[in-house]
């Protein structure tokens, strides 16, 4: 399949810049344990990409219990969250060298996230990275998260450049459905416990980590720049 010429890298961010997805889970597992309710940690990765109101109604829909508060729950995980990311969070392998060769080829460079603005900020204040980018876009204030596609449209939109010219960098399986129902291009970089699922062929591209983005982009610009117009 032919595909259009690159104008920017659209990236996630849990799991893909920053190893907070473990954080998420564990915030998860603590509050269903606690509640007596049997959960395994393979059934949690499922809400993986999700925004956090839907993550906790997920959660509502599963256990119905009276005492089932979503909001408690949400405001919970975002504590934890940015407990965890203002401590001991780290960039994931590659991030710096995936930034900026997306420069190198002057491409634009947008965030499109389901996490809340207050994550956001302390991601991109701790890894120090927040000038590398033209667009920050969250699902928050959305209608629906993902897996629809609007937060991935509207990050599009803002950066200037048709989906199709995009490639969305994903590490979830929710994540990856949005970016393939906006018609972007699709890299992605699945955590290691989960590079074996079948379901990453319906990605363009797959890597291990971001160190694979910089050899991938040389090669789509140069593919786009050879193409005859």
């Amino acid at each position: 399949m032919e595909m259009s010429p690159l104008q920017a890298v659209i990236f996630d961010m849990d799991g893909v810049l920053v190893d907070s997805e473990p954080v998420w889970q564990q915030a998860e597992f603590d509050v269903l344990s606690g509640k007596g309710f049997a959960i395994s940690r393979e059934e949690i990765a499922q809400t993986t990409g999700l925004r956090i109101d839907e993550v906790a109604e997920y959660w509502y829909r599963r256990f119905p219990a009276d005492d089932f508060d979503t909001a408690a729950m949400a405001d919970y995980i975002i504590e934890q969250v940015i407990h965890y990311i203002r401590r001991d969070a780290t960039a994931m392998t590659g991030v710096h060298e995936a930034l900026n060769a997306c420069h190198q080829y002057h491409l634009k460079v947008g965030l499109a996230t389901s996490s809340s603005t207050d994550i956001i900020d302390a991601v991109l204040d701790k890894l120090q990275i927040r000038e590398f980018f033209n667009v920050i876009q969250s699902a928050e204030q959305l209608p629906y998260g993902k897996p629809h596609p609007e937060v991935y449209l509207r990050c599009a939109a803002a950066l200037g450049v048709a989906p199709s010219c995009c490639l969305a960098v994903e590490d979830s399986f929710n994540g990856l459905i949005a970016a393939r129902a906006a018609r972007m291009q699709t890299l992605i970089v699945p955590a290691m416990s989960q590079r074996q699922d079948p379901r990453w062929a319906a990605a363009h591209h797959q890597a291990t980590d971001l160190l694979a983005l910089p050899a991938l982009l040389q090669r789509l610009c140069h593919q786009s720049k050879s193409t005859p117009g």
